[in-house]
């Protein structure tokens, strides 16, 4: 990976900050419209998100959380029924209006997706069986998204939040594509932050799960110069600023997940892409294809409760 990529990447814990395993946002040297805040809770912990003019979606990826929040002198408190591991199906989240702060108590682990704005829009409880759950692609390439902070599922200012499931073997995030130019019904700017993890495989044994790993592409378009070719693993980051990236590969005997948060400057909230030209033909070989049979991923009965770190 050239310095262009060591920019972009960084590991589990390389962005540590405040009790916060890792910290994304306006201080983090090229970034602009998005942040994003990881940590790992015990029974008893708190985290503070305090500023206002930030709007946000708190996800819990293992756990379960409350978060206390106050909004024009009044202060509610949110249930968020977690999940087990970030592979057992969609969890609730909450989207915290910019006007808001909040504290986040619980066991487990919590992301905060940000983006600043001044902008007001409503504060919103989303539980898990109201997540729109989507199966892109087919055959090698089929992934699932939980879609419950896209445009179409949510009222926000400027973010868009999604998190995908790859399984064992397959391609996400693919064809590459970007989204760095302001080209109006076809392609929009938006800055992205992917928040991965990984594990072993559905119904496999005896697996380390410390080894479990992906790997992540993106590199350069007319836009700017980007050169990422990383192996992923839980808890690590990749910026995409500009540029095409993908594939998003998870490795033969370990899922992938991945966390994506993006916003920018353009005035419509909108994700539209354009495929690199190179590999756009590859959507066409989907034709006939049918979803894999592993799909969709949700509550794992053999899990452990706890077992989420």
């Amino acid at each position: 990976m050239g310095m262009t990529g060591q920019r972009w990447f960084h590991r589990r814990g390389d962005l540590a900050r405040d009790g916060w395993e890792s910290v994304v946002d306006a201080t983090t040297p090229g970034w602009r419209h998005t942040g994003l805040r990881v940590a790992v809770l015990q029974a008893g912990d708190a985290l503070e998100l305090s500023e206002t003019g930030v709007e946000r979606i708190i996800v819990p990826l293992a756990g379960s959380f409350t978060v206390t929040h106050t909004e024009d002198g009044v202060t509610t408190r949110t249930s968020l029924a977690g999940r087990s591991s970030v592979f057992d199906g969609p969890t609730d989240v909450l989207y915290l209006s910019a006007a808001s702060t909040a504290a986040i108590a619980g066991d487990g682990r919590v992301a905060v997706a940000t983006s600043p704005t001044a902008e007001i829009r409503p504060t919103r409880h989303i539980p898990a069986s109201e997540t729109p759950v989507e199966l892109r692609g087919a055959g090698g390439s089929s992934r699932q998204v939980h879609n419950f902070g896209t445009p179409q599922a949510l009222d926000a200012a400027r973010l868009i939040v999604c998190e995908v499931l790859t399984p064992a073997e397959n391609w996400s995030s693919y064809p590459p594509h970007k989204h760095d130019e302001h080209v109006p019904g076809h392609e929009s700017r938006l800055e992205e932050i992917y928040y991965f993890e990984a594990e072993p495989a559905r119904g496999s044994t005896g697996a380390p799960k410390d080894a479990a790993f992906g790997m992540f592409s993106a590199y350069s378009s007319p836009a700017g110069e980007i050169d990422v070719n990383a192996l992923v693993r839980t808890g690590d980051i990749a910026l995409v600023p500009f540029g095409y990236h993908g594939p998003a590969v998870a490795a033969p005997g370990y899922d992938l997940y991945y966390l994506n948060v993006m916003a920018g400057p353009d005035a419509e909230r909108v994700w539209l892409i354009s495929d690199d030209p190179a590999h756009a033909w590859v959507r066409d070989t989907w034709d006939g294809l049918a979803i894999d049979p592993r799909l969709p991923y949700t509550t794992d009965p053999t899990a452990k409760e706890g077992d989420h770190r």
